[in-house]
């Protein structure tokens, strides 16, 4: 089969032809059809994560698909062949940018059938980034979140996840999307070019930060006492690896790494977490229900051969995004 392969750290994915995965007893064997390419994908590339996940090289690509059921593992439960299927990839076992995968089907879930396979692929690691942060922040319903950065590929799934809790949405980014990012419910949008946010806001109960360390203190002025901080860019801190169940050598370098955001949110009884999203298909079958539920858009910005695996993830680190960009596999 065709894979996208990063063979070193810091080097160009090449497609090769590899052998077909291997399987456990939990696992399904998924023909792709589709697969998200995401900032994380290049954050892998870099080495920008290799504290929290070591990956081995060579390594097959991707962290998200849509594809269908060819073949079931012993023990797999719920699942039949033949069915469409999405999710994110353990994160130990990620390689989605290939035409076949082999994956615990405890990482998927059905794929509402009102979706595309290329709407589908932009489903499953924003929008478990937003169950999983809202999971962590506990919210209450007319609470207020705000969303940094939120006219990505990530808001245009954490807005109207938000708003199916009940929540008051505001986010921010370029006005020229102030009426996409409206439509997907956001409530407040602020063009961060006419607008300082931390001018504007106060005392918002949940921030959910996707633009890391330069804001994260501008993010903190914002929040009310005892409110929530989830950030997917910031350092991890020791609650962090202790949730993650990392080994004792990391829960003492993420606590040392996190003590700075620690000490900001302690001064006013905020809490800081550090999010690296992981795959969970019961939390997957969440978003199908409110998708079937109360359908929400979602947003494609552009579709790539899996040949053109490499221009689609350079477009992902050009930033700009207007939702999210697709490998089309098959």
């Amino acid at each position: 089969m065709k894979a996208a392969i990063l063979e070193n750290y810091h080097k160009d994915v090449v497609v090769k032809e590899v052998e077909m995965p291997k399987m456990g007893p939990h696992d399904i064997l998924v023909k792709i059809h589709t697969a998200g390419v995401n900032p994380l994908d290049n954050m892998i590339i870099h080495k920008e994560v290799n504290l929290i996940v070591p990956y081995s090289m060579p390594l097959v690509m991707g962290n998200e698909f849509v594809g269908t059921i060819e073949r079931l593992g012993t023990y797999v439960k719920g699942f039949q062949i033949g069915d469409r299927v999405y999710g994110r990839m353990p994160l130990n076992r990620i390689g989605a940018f290939a035409q076949y995968a082999a994956v615990d089907y405890r990482a998927v879930a059905k794929v509402p059938e009102q979706l595309s396979d290329e709407q589908a692929a932009t489903i499953p690691l924003t929008a478990l980034t937003a169950v999983q942060a809202l999971d962590l922040m506990k919210p209450k319903e007319k609470e207020t979140i705000f969303i940094s950065g939120g006219t990505g590929s990530l808001g245009a799934m954490a807005i109207p996840i938000a708003k199916s809790y009940g929540l008051t949405v505001i986010t921010n980014g370029n006005g020229a999307n102030e009426e996409r990012i409206k439509r997907l419910g956001a409530d407040q949008f602020i063009d961060y070019k006419k607008t300082d946010y931390t001018e504007v806001l106060s005392d918002v109960d949940h921030v959910l930060d996707t633009l890391g360390e330069k804001e994260l203190e501008r993010q903190f002025s914002i929040l009310k006492e005892g409110g929530n901080l989830v950030s997917l860019r910031g350092l991890p801190n020791g609650e962090f690896a202790v949730r993650s169940n990392l080994s004792f050598v990391k829960r003492g370098l993420f606590t040392i790494a996190g003590r700075k955001y620690d000490k900001m949110a302690a001064m006013r009884k905020q809490k800081y977490f550090f999010l690296f999203v992981h795959e969970d298909g019961k939390g997957l079958e969440k978003v199908s229900d409110l998708y079937r539920a109360r359908p929400f858009e979602t947003s494609v910005d552009g579709v790539f051969s899996l040949d053109e695996v490499d221009q689609a993830l350079q477009k992902v680190a050009s930033g700009g995004s207007k939702g999210k960009t697709i490998l089309k596999i098959y």
